[in-house]
């Protein structure tokens, strides 16, 4: 699933792509909004709230897409050929003069009225892109529930807004604790670190076409997606399992030796080798 970084360069394509220019074409290709037609308004903006995109358009409404999984929004020039995927798979297409702004595999895809964008975005915590950031209550959202699993906090959208399971993992490690450290357990002074290394991490790359994490041109991360390989810092080989309940479940990498706390309950390596074995059929 795309990350807070990923998705506001999503936002600022779309913003840079369609904001001030006057749609010359709108072909919504859901049932819900089959009908609708938005030529001749013009496009306000586009921002990114957490992992949300929201396109606001004259008129005060507000187009409101999630990328989930594999959900992208591609930009083409006239004339150019579009190649984000089938035809089949496209939910939209918001079209200008010059430039053709193409949502392919959008799981979410609403029309509201911009008035009521707290009805899809007010759940969120602070986003840590966005200028709502506050890292107090984010670090008060972190701590409200002590006997939680870090990992599974992190990824909260709730808690503070942007994290995916790439950050969760590196986050982890560069604090030295397990992704199944309850929160509870983690120490005072690297609570309070975390809000504002989330946020270091995500402005570092938010301008980056590769997410970078070690500052080496290779690897570009700690642990993410690097197991059986060797820690970076102890040469321990990195190890990977499943965390999280039921179709919540993400792969989550970890240094055994660099990070202290619990391991992951019994069987779930075992879960993610499955998984990622079907995976690969």
């Amino acid at each position: 699933m795309p990350e807070g970084d990923t998705v506001w360069q999503a936002a600022r394509r779309l913003h840079d792509a369609l904001a001030g220019r006057v749609l010359t074409r709108s072909d919504f290709r859901v049932p819900a909004y089959a009908t609708v037609d938005l030529a001749g308004r013009t496009v306000l903006d586009t921002v990114a709230r957490g992992k949300h995109l929201l396109t606001r358009i004259e008129g005060g409404l507000t187009l409101h897409t999630h990328l989930r999984m594999d959900g992208a929004w591609k930009v083409y020039g006239s004339g150019e050929r579009w190649k984000g995927g089938p035809a089949h798979q496209i939910r939209i297409v918001l079209a200008t003069a010059g430039r053709s702004a193409v949502g392919y595999r959008l799981p979410v895809l609403e029309l509201l009225p911009t008035a009521q964008e707290t009805q899809a975005v007010g759940h969120l915590g602070p986003d840590l892109l966005g200028a709502d950031w506050d890292p107090e209550r984010a670090l008060a959202n972190l701590l409200a529930d002590p006997a939680r699993p870090l990992g599974e906090a992190l990824l909260d959208q709730r808690v503070l807004a942007g994290i995916g399971n790439v950050y969760k993992s590196e986050l982890c490690f560069l604090l030295g604790v397990t992704p199944w450290l309850t929160v509870g357990s983690l120490p005072a002074e690297q609570a309070a670190r975390l809000p504002g290394l989330a946020k270091k991490l995500l402005e570092a790359n938010r301008d980056r076409p590769v997410r970078q994490t070690t500052g080496l041109r290779a690897p570009r991360l700690f642990v993410y997606g690097r197991a059986p390989r060797p820690c970076l810092r102890c040469g321990t080989s990195l190890r990977v399992a499943d965390q999280g309940d039921g179709s919540q479940e993400r792969p989550t990498y970890w240094c055994p030796v660099c990070q202290r706390g619990p391991a992951p309950p019994p069987g779930s390596a075992q879960r993610w080798r499955e998984r990622h074995r079907r995976s690969t059929r």
